[in-house]
């Protein structure tokens, strides 16, 4: 029998890992709180842990997870930001991911931010709730004509692009690793990223956090953005500089931000604090605007991507458990 420590676990995360080793003998440990070095040792006795994208898989982790002789994590993610990779090689520590749960999910979920924001559906829902069917306040505008700017064209951004050109807008694209067979087919165009800032009516962000893409957006480069630009973020919270993106908003600067990441999301996203008072100065903030919207990290809560979440995880720990190769692309 394989165990498993299953950390900062939810109800469709046991849900769907249950199903998919069902006909297998591992037994999931699950775990509501979050793995860090002080609750790692709630994983002892466990070959595996199973984390998530607000885990704390540092040294100091990775050393308490080594000490009780884990040799496992897999990631129900794709970014692994939060693990020190060269510290889990050190303690002999395996790290596995799920590099491509699916890209539809998220690129339908950036589209539908934008739709739901600039149409202001949610605005619209809930006035008829009330009975109010006013219309004032309402008014949007086509996304057909208008230029958009995907920034990072792996396999979400590649998706996200071919919607929006089904809207019948301009898309170009930035990428340091341009698919210019793709770009071609599609009718996509690379440029420089100064040029897709000052160019685009909409941005859409879809590239991983890594240091040379820490608050990618920021005071100096949306300064560069087209006045009354609309943003989108379903990658990382810290792509963005938070404080940048409140000022640009605060003097009109930027037409609406529409978010399902947040630079500070750990210990808020995924929890319930509808009775609590929220701690975080800048997210109320980001609250209060009319013409921002904000979703919770929801972008991968599909059937499609839960399922494939929890095959590739149950199949790489019966991989490791049985000396077989991790599947294709998942081992980092």
């Amino acid at each position: 029998m394989i165990e498993v420590a299953v950390y900062d676990s939810k109800p469709y995360d046991r849900d769907y890992l249950c199903r998919a080793a069902s006909s297998h003998d591992i037994t999931w440990r699950f775990h509501e709180f979050r793995l860090s070095s002080e609750t790692a040792l709630a994983a002892k006795g466990a070959q595996a842990v199973c984390v998530f994208v607000n885990d704390q898989v540092d040294r100091a982790c990775l050393d308490a997870l080594a000490a009780i002789e884990v040799k496992l994590i897999t990631l129900r993610c794709a970014g692994h930001n939060n693990v020190d990779l060269l510290a889990a090689r050190e303690n002999g520590i395996t790290v596995v991911r799920v590099p491509a749960y699916s890209p539809h999910a998220v690129a339908e979920h950036a589209v539908g931010l934008l739709l739901t924001l600039n149409r202001k559906i949610h605005r619209a829902y809930s006035r008829v709730r009330e009975l109010n069917f006013s219309l004032n306040g309402l008014v949007g505008f086509d996304i057909h004509g208008k230029t958009i700017g995907i920034i990072g064209t792996g396999k979400i951004g590649r998706i996200a692009t071919q919607i929006f050109r089904g809207f019948g807008a301009n898309v170009m694209a930035h990428d340091p690793f341009p698919a210019l067979d793709w770009a071609a087919e599609h009718g996509i165009y690379y440029t420089d990223f100064d040029t897709l800032l000052a160019a685009s009516d909409i941005l859409s962000l879809h590239l991983p956090l890594m240091p040379d893409t820490l608050h990618l957006l920021n005071s100096k480069t949306l300064a560069q953005t087209k006045p009354g630009v609309f943003i989108v973020n379903t990658s990382r919270g810290k792509l963005i500089d938070t404080t940048a993106l409140i000022a640009a908003l605060k003097s009109g600067h930027i037409g609406g931000v529409a978010l399902d990441v947040y630079e500070e999301e750990e210990g808020i996203f995924f929890q319930d604090l509808s009775g609590q008072v929220l701690l975080d100065d800048e997210l109320s903030h980001l609250l209060v605007f009319p013409n921002v919207l904000i979703t919770a990290h929801q972008a991968f809560l599909t059937h499609e991507a839960l399922s494939e979440i929890a095959r590739v995880t149950t199949m790489n720990i019966l991989a490791q458990a049985t000396n077989q190769p991790f599947l294709k692309g998942t081992e980092l």
